[in-house]
């Protein structure tokens, strides 16, 4: 008798291993279908997702022109150099710069420069983009609010701000469009 009942509390413990974890798992993909709704309602909506690059076609830029555009709520500056431009910017001491940066890091293609234009400082928008537009002692950008004077690379070189113009993610799709931003 003793053989049968070790047998069937043997058979016992096994159903009540089953119903446990079949409980456990039933548990855990109905605590995850749940919170499947509310970790989704986090991610960007198409709107957002829709600004979250741009492209920009470069076709119409004749060297030493530049355009604006917008990206993410902030002005974006790409500029088409000429060859005395580019040579201006790689002839910088980095020693002399606040922000030491070479020309050769800040654009893929040495003729584009692309730039976020939003003054390090206080977050001011700069002149030099603009026909017309003062462009500062180093023939590149200055912010008249508070007077920082930003040279061909967009490097900071007299004024209070304590960084260059921020470079953008940014690639080519073809020789003259880039495509500004990373998908989210």
């Amino acid at each position: 008798m003793s053989i049968e009942a070790d047998a069937i509390d043997g058979a016992d413990v096994n159903r009540r291993d089953f119903i446990h974890i079949a409980t456990g798992s039933m548990l855990a993909v109905g605590g995850a279908m749940v919170a499947w709704p509310f970790i989704h309602q986090m991610n960007p909506s198409a709107d957002v997702r829709a600004l979250a690059t741009i492209e920009v076609d470069l076709a119409a830029l004749e060297p030493g022109m530049g355009m604006k555009a917008m990206f993410r709520g902030k002005p974006l500056f790409i500029r088409r150099r000429t060859d005395a431009e580019i040579a201006e910017a790689r002839e910088v001491s980095m020693t002399s710069l606040p922000d030491p940066q070479a020309d050769e890091e800040r654009a893929q293609k040495a003729e584009y420069l692309v730039l976020l234009g939003v003054c390090t400082h206080l977050g001011c928008v700069p002149l030099g983009t603009g026909s017309g537009e003062k462009r500062g002692d180093y023939n590149g950008w200055f912010c008249p609010c508070h007077g920082s004077h930003y040279d061909t690379s967009g490097r900071i070189r007299k004024g209070p701000a304590p960084y260059n113009l921020e470079i953008p993610f940014y690639e080519y799709t073809s020789d003259t469009t880039i495509k500004v931003g990373k998908e989210v």
